[in-house]
């Protein structure tokens, strides 16, 4: 409604997770490092965490779109899968076809396929979102899937994304052995008080715009207020803020129109 009225080419704060829209500040850029350098060098088990809305699905696709040619990555989003609904969706991502229904044949045909990709000189990467929610025996299951070597390289890297709550459930004793192979961690942070312009800055570019900032640094001071740097709710609000600008007719956006 009011892409017309600021020129921009789309929405700037959309919510769903877009790798062009990913503003990289140090803990993002942490935490897409660690990822990179725990899968491309066979470390295992991954975990990255933070709060609901701070980057975590934007970061996978981002990984996903800028892997190197030799990772072959799969990404499941559903954490609510049985193991064995879990490994057809990993096969089929794969390119695996003719799955078998049975939970010791699809294991085979796992195998199979990490060794080939092996010989292949790939990393097979298994990346799970919303990890927090994965059911405590699929959880069980997964450490036996990072178990998987052979001539002493790990066969699958898996990254597992949740929110913070994630690492205290992997605290619990039961996942003591889980926790033993996470071998590399990383936490995004919200974003810091002077983030929080450059971001809005950012994506308002990204969409196209290129006129001097619209939000006045007050607005910019209550924005970091409400949503407490978290990405997700900074894109709400100023998606709100434009269409109330645009509906008033504002040519900036003040303190009045974020309250």
């Amino acid at each position: 409604m009011y892409e017309k009225y600021f020129s921009l080419r789309e929405l700037p704060f959309n919510l769903t997770p877009d790798p062009r829209f990913l503003y990289t500040h140090p803990s993002c850029q942490e935490a897409f490092a660690t990822l990179c350098y725990g899968v491309e060098n066979r470390k295992g088990i991954v975990v990255i965490t933070g709060a609901a809305g701070t980057g975590k699905t934007t970061l996978i696709k981002l990984f996903m779109e800028k892997a190197a040619q030799r990772v072959r990555a799969a990404c499941i989003l559903d954490p609510h899968l049985t193991f064995i609904e879990l490994l057809q969706c990993a096969l089929d991502a794969f390119g695996v076809t003719q799955l078998s229904g049975d939970r010791v044949s699809l294991m085979q045909q796992f195998r199979d396929y990490l060794l080939e990709q092996r010989s292949h000189d790939h990393r097979v990467a298994l990346l799970l979102d919303e990890s927090q929610d994965i059911q405590d025996e699929v959880l069980e299951e997964l450490r036996l899937i990072s178990d998987l070597e052979h001539a002493g390289d790990k066969l699958v890297q898996l990254v597992l994304a949740g929110q913070s709550e994630f690492e205290l459930r992997l605290e619990q004793p039961r996942f003591d052995q889980l926790r033993q192979r996470v071998t590399l961690r990383s936490h995004l942070e919200p974003l810091g008080e002077e983030e929080i312009a450059p971001y809005i800055d950012f994506r308002l570019r990204t969409a196209g715009y290129s006129e001097r900032s619209l939000f006045q640094h007050a607005a910019i001071h209550r924005i970091g207020y409400f949503s407490k740097g978290i990405p997700r709710l900074i894109n709400v609000i100023c998606d709100h803020a434009l269409l109330i600008a645009c509906a008033t007719s504002s040519e900036r956006i003040g303190a009045e129109i974020i309250d």
